[in-house]
């Protein structure tokens, strides 16, 4: 019956528009008023969400404090993500999908190294060394977030870790089928101990260096 209703309403509709002079079908017009998500809007909402998380932590963040600090309505927020949980979501997956370029320097120590100068500057960052620590709260109590920072601090690093296996493979310095899982493990854990859990002073300048070569000298034992 309602399928039956709905196909009268249309052709009663298409019985009272007036054909055109010229006998042609008339072209439909887009719908007026369709949202179109501007980039630079999104742009500067995310950038907000990092400011609002670095100034006032993810539990008094608001989407109205975001909207305010991006000069948007909350609207334009809205349009965009349900709520500032699938806001956060989003933009730790992001990390997580973006990751760390892998360093290709021809040996497996110098990989390491420019791997620990590019991660020791990116967790030195102000927004970065107050975002990180207040999220990792907020995961013990949230599984979403949990899931997400997961994604973003390790499966980021994996492929990393990967490629510089790989490489150091390849060129004879780390015996074939080596465990990738306890490569990453050694790789990343004493800076992320240092930067993100003891969240110690700026690392001496001849820490990184003798970082990598004792990582280099364990992932070759392995």
């Amino acid at each position: 019956m309602l399928v039956r209703m709905t196909t009268n309403a249309d052709t009663a509709a298409s019985a009272a528009t007036p054909a055109p002079a010229d006998g042609k079908p008339r072209r439909r017009r887009a719908p007026a008023g369709a949202a179109v998500l501007r980039e630079d809007v999104t742009e500067a909402i995310r950038a907000a969400v990092f400011e609002e998380l670095a100034s006032v932590g993810y539990a008094r963040m608001s989407i109205e404090g975001i909207a305010r600090r991006a000069g948007v309505g909350k609207t334009a927020v809205y349009r965009r993500w349900r709520s500032k949980l699938h806001l956060v979501l989003d933009l730790v997956s992001a990390i997580a999908v973006q990751g760390l370029p892998a360093p290709d320097t021809g040996s497996l120590e110098g990989d390491l190294r420019l791997l620990y100068e590019v991660t020791s500057r990116a967790l030195r960052h102000p927004v970065a060394g107050q975002i990180i620590p207040d999220l990792q709260a907020e995961a013990a109590r949230n599984p979403e977030i949990a899931d997400a920072m997961q994604a973003a601090l390790r499966e980021g690093q994996q492929s990393v870790a990967s490629g510089i296996v790989a490489s150091a493979v390849a060129r004879g310095e780390i015996r074939e089928g080596v465990d990738v899982e306890l490569a990453l493990d050694l790789m990343s854990g004493p800076l992320y101990w240092r930067s993100v859990v003891v969240r110690g002073p700026k690392v001496p300048k001849a820490y990184l260096p003798s970082l990598a070569r004792a990582t280099a000298a364990a992932l070759k034992a392995l």
